[in-house]
């Protein structure tokens, strides 16, 4: 470690107002006094906003579980897994390396037999995954809140059942917290894997071709099918239907989504046609979040239909033209075979030529999965996870415990066990719950902490600098490098109308930016605009068929946001750290997607 440094945790001055937000996380989530020595970076591409309480379990559940895949089942040689702390309601993150060699060599020899096995067995594995986490969502959505009434049905006596209804409070929430932690057991069973494909993939070009960009490697696995494009590609039909039904009309920009389902409902048979594709769309294709599936609050399309109904007038407005609204796949699959077969030109043994074609399909083999799993895990499963979560709070609200239904998120989850066994005592006792006067004060002082813990600055990282920062898995995902480090510390010589970042997507254009720091906002967004955001999720897709050009501050090569942009053929510079701060709404910028360069123009 180098004599610089990043903020030390402990010594970081307290957030005026936020005063006791240390309850609202588990103890192992805080930072220790050894802590200081380490370096830990702020994770905003899956956590940009402050973490409610309940919300905590989308950090502490997902790194369970993404280091037991790591370190304890398939044993990569060089790391183990993530360690994770909360600070002012902010998620850091380290990653614990490998560092000694015949440690690592020990590892290898079981990374080897027991990746291998999956990596010789991949299309078969995948399936059989398929049919896990979509067994997974079935038992989701299956759980419902048992009803509390006067009396149990009479078939529960007559049936036989032995226990009342108020037995399947804590179990079916127990259920779903189950669920959830099995889900993304699942969800990095594959995935890193995947990465690791990639990851070696990366390394080889990188030794082989010293001069080849980042994006280059990227742009030889691109143009694939994936899952995460079935809701966008379901809007489009039905913006498909609205001309052929001619109900175009009532699709206009800026129009609220209620009131548009209401004109439709008076437009006779035509009008009853689309809104039938409409609910026929929702289940499962509308079960995406406007963010990436780590907060309540980011609502799914199927729960505000903000997102999908700012994309439909431009996609209506572009089919009544008669232009075709595919992803330029095909010629995204023309350009990765020539690429790849410039660069494996380039090698002379045949042996590289070889490892060259073995290591490029099996990145291949795996990459739908990369992008496809996200819809299944972060998206449908966890939009239902948070809809039942939801349904608990009703019950608490209900019986007066909470005020509302959404407070349950503003408890941990084994507070809110503790409300529950309130409602089963107080219904089996015929007594009165004592919840309100205990819980919604801690509520109401939560809701006040949060917006303090909202107007503090995180710092990008905490901690000591270290000397070399090179893992390729922390560049392609979140964007970070020694150059990344050494902007944070103040070492950026561009001036203030120039923004650097990673060359994600090729391609140059102007236009006005729109600066977006809150995912909710995201129906803002206007036809020809420049993203610019801390980080974009995959269910943006309908917003990339609006917009000129991508910028994000997080994210690497392999980022959802530059993987998205390659798919939609338009540029994109990620990984910048300070776009939304040195952009603003209404810039006028030109975005280089060739060279990772964004340059404000007026």
């Amino acid at each position: 470690m180098t004599e610089r440094s990043f903020p030390v945790p402990s010594q970081l001055e307290p957030v005026a107002g936020a005063e006791g937000w240390e309850s609202m996380y588990p103890y192992f989530s805080r930072f220790q006094p050894e802590d200081d020595e380490r370096f830990w970076f702020y994770n905003s591409m899956h956590f940009p906003e402050v973490i409610p309480a309940f919300d905590g379990l989308t950090s502490e559940i997902p790194y369970t579980a993404i280091g037991a895949n790591t370190a304890r089942l398939f044993s990569f040689p060089t790391t183990m897994g993530i360690e994770y702390r909360i600070l002012n309601g902010r998620v850091y993150i380290t990653a614990n390396p490998v560092l000694d060699e015949a440690e690592q060599g020990r590892r290898f020899a079981d990374f080897q037999e027991r990746a291998g096995h999956y990596y010789g067995n991949w299309d078969r594995i995948y399936g059989e995954w398929q049919q896990r986490i979509e067994a997974l969502i079935a038992d989701i959505e299956a759980v419902e809140v048992p009803e509390l009434g006067d009396l149990d049905p009479l078939e529960v006596v007559t049936g036989g059942r032995g226990f009342a209804s108020n037995h399947f409070l804590r179990e079916r929430f127990h259920r779903c917290i189950d669920l959830y932690s099995k889900m993304w057991h699942h969800h990095t069973e594959l995935l890193m894997l995947g990465y690791g494909a990639y990851v070696v993939f990366f390394e080889f070009c990188k030794q082989a071709f010293p001069e080849m960009g980042d994006q280059m490697v990227a742009r030889m696995v691109a143009g694939m099918d994936v899952t995460m494009y079935r809701p966008d590609d379901e809007l489009k039909k039905l913006a498909a239907l609205a001309v052929e039904l001619d109900l175009g009309d009532l699709f206009v920009e800026g129009a609220d989504p209620a009131k548009v389902l209401a004109a439709l409902a008076e437009r006779g048979d035509a009008g009853a046609r689309w809104l039938a594709a409409l609910e026929a769309a929702k289940d499962p294709w509308f079960n995406v979040s406007v963010g990436d599936g780590f907060y309540h609050h980011h609502l799914s399309w199927a729960d505000d239909l903000t997102v999908p109904f700012a994309a439909l007038p431009r996609y209506v407005e572009q089919i009544a033209a008669g232009q075709d609204l595919t992803r330029p796949t095909e010629r995204l699959a023309e350009e990765r075979d020539r690429i790849a077969g410039d660069y494996r030109a380039l090698l002379d043994a045949e042996e590289e030529k070889a490892a060259f074609d073995q290591m490029l399909g099996l990145c291949r083999q795996v990459f739908p999965y990369i992008e496809s799993h996200k819809f299944y895990c972060e998206h449908w499963f966890t939009t239902r996870f948070f809809q039942k979560i939801r349904a608990f709070g009703a019950l608490l609200a209900e019986r007066g415990v909470l005020l509302e239904a959404d407070d349950v998120f503003h408890l941990r989850h084994l507070e809110v066990e503790d409300a529950l066994v309130d409602v089963s005592l107080a219904w089996a006792s015929g007594g009165t719950e004592l919840g309100a006067r205990h819980w919604q004060p801690i509520v109401a002082e939560r809701k006040r902490i949060v917006e303090a813990l909202s107007g503090w600055s995180a710092p990008p990282a905490l901690g000591a600098v270290p000397e070399a920062l090179n893992d390729p898995a922390v560049k392609m995902l979140w964007g970070i490098t020694q150059d990344t480090i050494e902007t944070w510390l103040g070492g950026d010589d561009d001036d203030e109308s120039t923004v650097r970042g990673y060359a994600a997507s090729p391609g140059v254009v102007e236009g006005v930016a729109r600066v977006l720091l809150n995912v909710n906002d995201i129906g803002q967004i206007r036809e020809g605009e420049v993203l610019v955001c801390p980080v974009t999720a995959p269910s943006w897709g309908p917003v990339f068929g609006k917009i000129a050009a991508a910028v994000s501050d997080i994210g690497g090569t392999m980022s959802h946001a530059a993987i998205v942009a390659r798919e939609y053929g338009m540029p994109a510079v990620v990984g910048t750290g300070m776009a939304t701060a040195r952009i603003r709404t209404g810039d006028r910028v030109r975005v280089d997607g060739d060279r990772g360069v964004v340059t404000v123009l007026s």
